[in-house]
């Protein structure tokens, strides 16, 4: 799989800008970082549940 270039990533960005405009970005960001920290944290409890975390009997 190719990796993205400088160029590809402000295509991006310059497409996201005019989708959601300049005052949207700030919001947009907070809550897809607000997502990623409430995905690994989720992850990071489950794992440290231990090994019969999924309460079914073998």
């Amino acid at each position: 799989m190719p990796t993205l270039g400088v160029q590809e990533l402000l295509i991006i960005l310059l497409i996201v800008l005019v989708i959601f405009g300049a005052s949207k970005l700030p919001q947009l960001g907070k809550g897809l970082g607000e997502g990623i920290k409430n995905f690994k944290k989720g992850v990071k409890d489950d794992s440290s549940d231990g090994p019969d975390a999924s309460g079914g009997a073998s």
